[in-house]
């Protein structure tokens, strides 16, 4: 076999089973590799940003990575964004990056870049391939590496991919994290048991269903309130759940909410800091005298520390009902259609199960409380802030999960930026149901504008906060997807039953 098939090999025999990929003439021995038996599946996407972001969203399912094939440096550096997400939702990535031939490098061809450089601005691991015979165990070591919860990437030279390898079947280390710290799990029990108001604050796979769950027991037994951190990768969300205050985005509100605490038991989350610095503005958003105690940051199995500190306080086993959200969902809104009444008619009709991805940006504000009693399903958010995330994480997220329907939340300005991803939602057939906020505006600006000052803009500062002209019917039409629009909250209603009963892509326009 030659590099390119030891590669293959190698990452089908460490579990991956789907490879994101927008290649180019240095990957065309991958591509052809992809046809060897036993292979893994293609994916073709339309834009590295995509095939970036489809990965995150499917590691966020599986907690299992893909493979990405990208073209040279500037192929990464297009999914560089999606990337950062990732990196910020601590997702497991393989990225696999073709490079000129060794011999011909020293060139400086046009393509040439630094690609060392670019890939480690996201990547935990990196490595570039120097020998054919190594291939295959380089991929296995790029797969190990990326069950830490990081981006791995892999950079192939061409020629190497052509040369001869000898297969070496060799399996990846698939340890996770590292133990729990007790001595931490001490702490925060003392803590806990104080006579303060406390907060036990969630973060990365602790808001899944086993550790909200434990996390209501904690609460059972203190009393202690549960926060989640802003923006998590992957958070288990409804009725028989217990209802978490998500930190929020705006700074000053985050401080007034973190104020009331005297003390804050951080599970698998970072301590919230402001996303821009503001002048007068604290850029950390906790009081200095407020005692903090992290259980476990995400390296750590935060989950199973969870347990041991609920086991610690005496917690009962089961929550009671009173902490649960119980079964509940609004009142169908009628009228022309607004931000609220769109979130109202989403959580009045979707389903157990489904996978929501929101990427509103500024429409949604009240899906999220909206959402507590709702059947249970599963929400990812924008982790690392960096638009362009939510088309593409929903084609991860349905290729990840055939079974389960998605829903992609999206802004209108933020979905431009990865729109191929509708492309291949209806190449791959795919169950992804995209609702455009249409405000035709980039209102996360116009707040900007407001908090510097500006009330009224001029017409330049205007033009850069104007998203007026794109017509979502017609763009989505263009692809394949089945689309339409909705002014009214009757229509939205309509469509979206419409559309979650039937097979494949569908988009409907939420004009506002």
């Amino acid at each position: 076999m030659n590099g390119a098939q030891a590669i293959i090999l190698s990452a089908k025999q460490c579990g991956i089973e789907v490879c994101f990929a927008n290649p180019g003439t240095t990957e065309i021995p991958l591509v052809a590799a992809f046809d060897d038996p036993g292979g893994i599946r293609p994916v073709l996407c339309l834009y590295e940003g995509v095939c970036t972001g489809a990965a995150d969203g499917y590691a966020r399912m599986l907690d299992k990575p893909a493979m990405v094939l990208l073209h040279l440096g500037p192929g990464l550096a297009n999914g560089l964004s999606n990337l950062h997400n990732a990196r910020r939702a601590h997702s497991p990535l393989v990225v696999v990056v073709g490079e000129h031939s060794t011999w011909h490098r020293p060139l400086d061809p046009p393509l040439a870049m630094d690609i060392e450089s670019i890939a480690s601005s996201t990547s935990g691991w990196q490595r570039t391939c120097i020998s054919s015979s190594n291939l295959g165990s380089d991929m296995v070591e790029a797969v190990s590496a990326s069950l830490k919860c990081q981006v791995a990437t892999l950079i192939v030279p061409y020629d190497l991919q052509m040369a001869p390898c000898v297969e070496k079947k060799i399996s990846p280390d698939e340890s996770r994290g590292r133990a729990p710290d007790y001595l931490k799990i001490d702490e925060a029990a003392e803590v806990l048991r104080m006579d303060n108001k406390t907060a036990l604050v969630l973060g990365g796979r602790t808001l899944r269903r086993e550790g909200l769950l434990t996390a209501a027991r904690i609460r059972n037994a203190c009393g202690c309130d549960l926060l989640a951190e802003c923006f998590p990768a992957r958070m288990e969300r409804g009725s028989g759940l217990p209802e978490m205050t998500r930190i929020p985005y705006i700074p000053e509100m985050a401080v007034d909410l973190l104020s009331h605490y005297d003390a804050l038991v951080f599970a698998g989350a970072d301590e919230p800091v402001a996303f821009f610095g503001y002048a007068g503005v604290p850029g950390r958003l906790l009081n200095e005298k407020t005692k903090r105690v992290h259980l476990a940051d995400p390296r750590r199995d935060a989950t199973k520390a969870l347990v041991s500190l609920a086991d610690m306080i005496g917690a009962p086993a089961y929550a009671t009902k009173d902490i649960l959200a119980q079964p509940s969902r609004p009142a169908m809104p009628a009228g022309k259609l607004s931000g609220q009444k769109a979130c109202s008619v989403i959580a009045a009709l979707q389903p157990e199960d489904v996978v929501v991805v929101d990427e509103s940006i500024t429409n949604s504000i009240l899906y999220y409380p909206l959402t507590a009693g709702v059947p249970p399903f599963t929400l990812l958010t924008l982790t690392g802030g960096s638009l362009g995330q939510g088309p593409a994480c929903a084609v991860g997220a349905a290729v990840a999960c055939p079974d389960r329907p998605v829903i992609d939340i999206q802004a209108d300005g933020a979905g431009m930026y990865t729109i191929q991803s509708l492309w291949t939602q209806v190449r791959e057939n795919l169950n992804v149901t995209t609702l455009i906020y249409s405000n035709r505006s980039y209102d996360i600006l116009k707040l900007e504008l407001a908090r510097y000052g500006v009330i009224a803009p001029g017409p330049n500062a205007a033009k850069m906060t104007d998203l007026s002209g794109i017509d979502w019917v017609s763009l989505g039409r263009s692809m394949g997807v089945s689309s339409a629009a909705a002014s009214t909250a009757e229509e939205l209603a309509q469509g979206l039953s419409k559309a979650l009963v039937e097979q494949g892509p569908h988009l409907i326009q939420m004009n506002l």
